[in-house]
């Protein structure tokens, strides 16, 4: 039988990344042309509570296939509802630090325009410089939150994704499977409950995580 640690992973990628989504990705503005008036903020609509699975049936005496849910393990389990924080805490922090640059950017342009004649060709030729400058350093600050925001969220996928794989495998053996596939992709239009083990990976998965490492070996 196939070590399902070697099977295809990008499904548990793909999952954990729906369950990150929350986190939202840096607007690229371009810093070069005056702030729109920001329209008047609706009340936000609260998000749909993650799915839950059907009713636990017993599993089917003799069955060879199971099929879970990674897009539930992801959103419900300790270990995604976790690099979801960090995301969002992530994303939260960068916006914070890009909205200063551009409310200070936003504030040397508007000195300039009110300045007027009152400003030497020098000092206006200073500030000019000084808004290009800052225009630049947004522009670069927006592609890198970008870039570590997609490198963090790579290595929560990639650590979840290690965490999960030796899981399955080991549920697969014990109920003596040949096949895990995921309900998201495998095409079927029913299947027994009974052969969803989403809530027994999960379960051990948490409990895993729960577990605290074991000490260091004293040299």
């Amino acid at each position: 039988m196939k070590p399902l640690k070697t099977m295809k992973t990008m499904l548990v990628v793909a999952a954990l990344g729906l369950a990150l989504s929350a986190g939202p990705a840096f607007a690229q503005t371009p810093a070069t042309q005056a702030p729109a008036t920001p329209a008047a903020q609706q009340p936000a609509t609260p998000a749909p509570a993650p799915a839950q699975p059907p009713a636990p049936r017993p599993f089917p005496e003799g069955a060879k296939i199971a099929y879970i849910d990674l897009q539930f393990i992801a959103s419900n389990s300790v270990e995604g509802k976790t690099a979801t924080t960090k995301i969002q805490e992530f994303t939260k922090k960068k916006t914070a630090e890009l909205e200063a640059k551009q409310k200070a950017l936003e504030a040397l342009r508007s000195k300039l325009l009110q300045g007027g004649t009152v400003l030497s060709d020098q000092a206006r030729s200073q500030m000019e410089k000084d808004i290009d400058k800052g225009t630049r350093e947004l522009q670069y600050a927006q592609t890198d939150a970008q870039s570590e925001q997609k490198q963090l969220t790579d290595d929560l996928q990639n650590d979840f994704q290690t965490r999960l794989n030796p899981i399955i495998d080991v549920v697969a053996k014990e109920k003596g499977l040949h096949m895990v596939i995921s309900i998201a992709d495998s095409g079927a239009v029913w299947a027994d409950t009974g052969l969803n083990i989403s809530a027994e990976v999960m379960k051990r998965l948490d409990a895993q995580a729960k577990t605290p490492a074991p000490a260091a070996p004293k040299k």
